[in-house]
C-alpha cells in the first residue's frame, strides 16, 4: 500500500524534492517563476539607474552655476550689497517687504553669538549704541573677525562635521589624551582664516603635499576621528574596512553634500550613484594607513621655541668664534706646528689608533682543549673542556705604539647554539683577560683602563673582564649564534722605542661554573696612541705649509686644535654650553599616512561586507560629477588629486555645500534646508541664483572665510529685525523668503558658555588638552566596566569654553 503525503509532510524541506519528482509541472512553474523574478527585479534596477540618470542630468545641485547677472529690485535703497538684491527679489515677486534694520543692542548681541559664541560686554553694548560713526558696523565686525575667539566659534560647528572626540568609542571607549591637538590646529587655522581649498586639502591629504609640514601632517588627524575598537577578538581588517567607510561617507556628506551610505551595500536608491562608484571613491581612502607622527604642542609653546632657540644660537655663535679666532692663531704658526708633529711620529711618540692583523707567535691551555686555526687569525676550541681554564697567547711587539686588544667572539656551526662559545646554549663568561709584557723572561702586568662592547648580558657587563676578579665576567645572552666584539683599551699607550726586546702575552681566563668557555675567537692588537690622528693626516704631514690645498691645510689646523690647550678648553665650554640646547615642545598624534608600497587593492564587497570581495575597481569619482583625473606625472590617483579636484571651478557641489553650511550658522536655516543631502531627495534651495552666487564669490573672496561671512554679515538681510510679522504668516510661513531674520535657539553647548561669561567665571585660557568640569553623579559611571573617572579639573580649567571639555563617546 502506498504512503500519500500529509499536508505536515508536504511543508517539511526534507519532503520538498521528493514531492517536487512526483509533481513536475509544479518544479517547472517555481523554476519559471523565480526567473521572472531576477528578471523583474534586473530590469527595475536598470530602469531605475536608467531614471536616476535622467533625473541628475536636470537636478539643480549638479547643474552649472547660474550666469544670469544680478536681478532688478525696486526698493533699491535698501539694498547693503549683493545678497540683498537676491533677497529683495524675491520678496517683491510675492509683494512682500523686508523688516526693518534690527536696533543696535540688538545686532551687536547677534554678532557676538553668531561670530563669537559669546555675550557682548555692558561697555561695548553701550559704546555701540551711543556711536555716531557711520562705519560703526563695520568696525565691530572687523574686532570680531579678529578676535581669537571667533576661531572657537567656528572651530566648533566644524568639529561636529569632523566627529571629533577625546576616546575611541565602541564598549571599550579608552581615552584619545592627545586628541585635542587636532582641535587646536582647527582653531588655529580658522583664526588664520587658512583659505577654505587649503583647510580642506590639508584635512584630507596633508601628507601628500609636497614637502608636508608637521601641521600639515598635524591636519591629516581628521581622518583618525574614526572609532577605534580595541576590545579582545576583533578581526582588525573588519573594523578598519569600517573606519574606511566612516571616512568616506563623512567626506561625501562635508563637502559634497550626499548621502553616500546607502551605495556601500548596493546601487543608490534615489541618487545616480553605484555601489561600483562607490567603491572607486573608497579606494581613494583605502590606500592610507592609521600612523603617528611628531608634533608642536602648540604653535604658542613653538613660538616661545623657536625664540629660546634664537638666543640660544646667538651663545654659541660667541662660543664658535672664540674657537675660530684660536684656530686662526694656530694656523698663523703652521709651520712650527708641522715640524713637531713629524717629529713626534717619525719617533712613534703618536700614531693613528688601528687594529692591526697580527697573528699570534705562539699559544696554548692551561687543560686538554685545544685551540685549531681557522685561517683568517681565529681559533676553535675542541676538545674536552673543563668547568675553568685558560688560554693563552703570544705576540711580537708591534712597531707601533701598543694601546689595547680587541676580541672577537665569532659563530661556528660546529659549535652548540652556533656558540660563539661551548656551553650547551651556546653562550661564553669570560672572567678576565689580562695583558703581560715578557722582557727577558720576566712579566710585566700591564693594565686596562676601560672596555666596551658590542653587547653585554644583563650583570655580565665587559668592565667585569677587567675588574681584577675571576669569578664573574662578559657573557652575551640572549644574542648567542652571532659574531660579538670587545675593545680592552690600556691606561696609556706602549711605546715601540722602549720595548723594542719585549713580547705580549694574553691571558683568557674562563673561571665561570660549568664548561662557559670560547668556542671561537680571535684577538687583535689595538695600536696607535690618538684617537684623533687619522691616516690620511699622516700622509699629509709629508707637504710643507705652501704645498697644503685649503682642505688639507683646514684638516691639519683642526687637529691641532684639538691637542691645544686653549682650544680644548674652549671646546669643552661649548659643549657644556649645547647641552642647555633648547628641545622642541612635541608629542605624538594620530595622523594618515599614504602607502608608498604593497598598495591595496580595492574590490567591491558585496552587500558591504569586507568578507565577499568581488570586482576590482579603480580611484574615481561619481559620473554625475565632472570627471576626477589622474595627474601625467603620478601613475595613480590620491587623496590630494580628490581634494584639488573639490574645488575645480566646473565643480559646483563643494562650493555650494559650503556656503550653505556658513549661511546656515547665521540665518538657523541654510539655504538648502537639508544640509547634508543635496541630492534627489533633498530640498530645493530657497534662493537658488543666491546660493550661486555666493558660491561664485567664495572663489572669487579665494576661499576666505572671513570675508564670507563679512560679506554676509555686512547685508541689510542678516541685519533685518527678527520680530514676527502676523501679516505675512500666510505667505512666508517658514520664513523661507527671509522677509525679517530667523529667531532661533542658542545651541545646547554653548548655553554654559553664556552662563560662564555673564557671570564673569568664563576662563579666556585658549587650547590646551580637554579639561573634566564639574559632571552630574552617575555619567562617567555608564563607561564600560566602570573604567574611566572623572576626575573634576580644579582653577580655571572648571570654567573653560564647552570647546574644551573632555568628550568621551559613550559618556556624552
Amino acid at each position: 500500500m502506498k504512503k500519500r503525503f500529509t499536508g505536515s509532510k508536504i511543508l517539511s524541506l526534507k519532503a520538498l524534492p521528493l514531492y517536487f519528482k512526483r509533481n513536475p509541472f509544479l518544479k517547472i512553474a517555481l523554476t519559471s517563476f523565480t526567473i521572472l523574478l531576477i528578471v523583474s527585479i534586473t530590469a527595475n534596477t536598470a530602469a531605475n539607474n536608467k531614471r536616476l540618470k535622467k533625473l541628475a542630468k536636470s537636478h539643480w545641485a549638479f547643474q552649472p552655476m547660474s550666469k544670469e547677472g544680478l536681478p532688478a529690485v525696486k526698493n533699491q535703497h535698501w539694498v547693503k550689497n549683493r545678497i540683498d538684491a537676491f533677497v529683495l527679489n524675491q520678496l517683491e515677486e510675492r509683494k512682500l517687504t523686508p523688516s526693518p534694520e534690527a536696533p543696535r543692542r540688538v545686532l551687536i548681541k547677534r554678532l557676538y553669538y553668531d561670530l563669537l559664541g559669546l555675550v557682548p560686554d555692558p561697555d561695548r553694548v553701550q559704546q555701540f549704541e551711543s556711536s555716531t560713526s557711520p562705519t560703526a558696523y563695520e568696525e565691530l565686525v572687523e574686532e570680531l573677525l579678529a578676535s581669537p575667539r571667533f576661531g572657537e566659534r567656528w572651530g566648533r560647528h566644524w568639529l561636529d562635521k569632523a566627529r571629533y572626540a577625546d576616546s575611541d568609542g565602541y564598549e571599550k571607549d579608552r581615552p584619545r589624551p592627545n586628541a585635542w591637538r587636532y582641535r587646536d590646529w582647527v582653531i588655529e587655522a580658522i583664526n588664520s582664516d587658512l583659505p577654505y581649498d587649503q583647510f580642506s586639502a590639508q584635512q584630507l591629504a596633508g601628507d601628500l603635499l609636497p614637502n608636508p609640514t608637521s601641521d600639515q601632517r598635524l591636519a591629516t588627524a581628521f581622518n583618525r576621528q574614526t572609532l577605534t575598537n580595541t576590545e579582545g577578538g576583533t578581526d582588525q581588517e573588519e573594523f578598519r574596512v569600517a573606519a574606511v567607510f566612516d571616512r568616506v561617507e563623512t567626506f561625501g556628506a562635508i563637502w559634497l553634500g550626499l548621502t553616500l551610505g546607502c551605495a556601500r551595500c548596493h546601487d543608490h536608491k534615489y541618487d545616480a550613484i553605484s555601489q561600483k562608484e562607490y567603491f572607486s571613491l573608497y579606494s581613494l581612502f583605502n590606500n592610507a594607513d592609521e600612523s603617528n607622527t611628531n608634533v608642536s604642542t602648540s604653535d604658542l609653546a613653538q613660538e616661545e621655541y623657536e625664540q629660546n632657540l634664537k638666543r640660544f644660537l646667538e651663545g654659541e655663535r660667541e662660543f664658535l668664534d672664540h674657537l675660530q679666532k684660536r684656530q686662526r692663531a694656530i694656523e698663523g704658526e703652521l709651520d712650527q706646528h708641522l715640524k713637531a708633529l713629524s717629529k713626534k711620529i717619525e719617533t712613534g711618540e703618536i700614531a693613528p689608533l688601528e687594529i692591526l692583523p697580527t697573528l699570534p707567535t705562539s699559544f696554548s691551555t692551561s687543560d686538554n682543549t685545544q685551540l685549531v686555526s681557522k685561517g683568517d687569525g681565529s681559533y676553535l676550541a675542541t676538545g674536552p673542556a673543563a668547568d675553568k681554564g685558560t688560554y693563552v697567547l703570544e705576540y711580537s711587539f708591534p712597531k707601533t705604539p701598543l694601546s689595547g686588544v680587541r676580541l672577537d667572539v665569532l659563530a661556528d656551526p660546529q659549535l652548540p647554539k652556533k656558540g660563539p662559545g661551548r656551553a650547551e646554549n651556546g653562550n661564553f663568561v669570560l672572567s678576565e683577560i689580562r695583558l703581560e709584557l715578557i722582557t727577558k723572561g720576566k712579566a710585566q702586568k700591564i693594565s686596562f683602563q676601560s672596555a666596551k662592547a658590542s653587547f653585554s648580558q644583563n650583570e655580565f657587563a665587559v668592565s667585569k673582564a677587567i675588574d681584577g676578579k675571576d669569578d664573574y665576567g662578559w657573557a652575551i645572552s640572549p644574542k648567542m649564534g652571532s659574531n660579538q666584539w670587545a675593545e680592552f683599551t690600556l691606561k696609556s699607550p706602549l711605546l715601540p722605542k722602549d720595548h723594542q726586546d719585549s713580547t705580549i702575552r694574553i691571558h683568557l681566563v674562563q673561571n665561570y661554573r660549568n664548561p662557559h668557555r670560547l668556542g671561537r675567537f680571535r684577538i687583535r692588537l689595538k695600536a696607535g696612541s690618538d684617537p684623533d690622528l687619522k691616516k690620511e693626516t699622516v700622509s699629509i704631514l709629508k707637504k710643507s705649509a705652501n704645498e697644503l690645498s685649503p682642505r688639507e691645510r683646514q684638516q691639519i689646523v683642526s687637529y691641532l686644535a684639538s691637542k691645544d690647550p686653549q682650544s680644548r678648553a674652549q671646546s669643552k665650554k661649548l659643549a657644556d654650553y649645547q647641552k642647555g640646547r633648547p628641545k622642541a615642545p612635541s608629542m605624538r598624534v594620530r595622523v594618515l599616512s599614504e602607502r608608498k608600497n604593497n598598495r591595496r587593492k580595492t574590490r567591491i564587497l558585496e552587500r558591504g561586507d569586507f568578507l565577499r570581495p568581488g570586482e576590482e575597481v579603480h580611484s574615481g569619482a561619481f559620473a554625475i560629477l565632472p570627471p576626477l583625473k589622474k595627474p601625467e606625472q603620478s601613475p595613480w590617483l590620491s587623496r590630494l588629486e580628490l581634494s584639488h579636484w573639490l574645488f575645480k571651478e566646473e565643480n559646483t557641489l563643494a562650493s555650494r555645500v559650503s556656503v550653505n553650511q556658513v549661511w546656515k550658522h547665521l540665518f538657523g536655516v541654510g539655504l538648502v534646508d537639508t544640509m547634508e543631502d543635496f541630492g534627489i531627495r533633498g530640498t530645493s534651495p530657497s534662493h537658488s541664483e543666491l546660493l550661486d552666487w555666493l558660491g561664485k564669490e567664495y572663489r572669487e573672496l579665494r576661499w576666505s572665510r572671513k570675508a564670507l561671512i563679512r560679506l554676509i554679515v555686512h547685508s541689510a538681510t542678516y541685519r533685518q529685525d527678527s520680530k514676527h510679522r502676523p501679516e505675512v504668516q500666510n505667505q512666508d510661513p517658514k520664513n523661507r523668503f527671509l522677509h525679517r531674520q530667523n529667531r532661533f535657539r542658542t545651541e545646547a553647548e554653548t548655553i554654559r558658555d553664556l552662563t560662564l561669561d555673564v557671570s564673569g567665571l568664563l576662563s579666556t585660557k585658549i587650547g590646551g588638552p580637554s579639561v573634566f568640569p564639574p559632571l552630574p553623579p552617575g555619567i562617567a559611571e555608564l563607561s564600560y566596566a566602570n573604567n574611566f573617572k572623572w576626575n573634576t579639573s580644579k582653577g580655571e580649567d572648571r570654567y573653560r569654553r564647552g570647546l574644551y571639555t573632555f568628550f568621551k563617546r559613550t559618556s556624552p
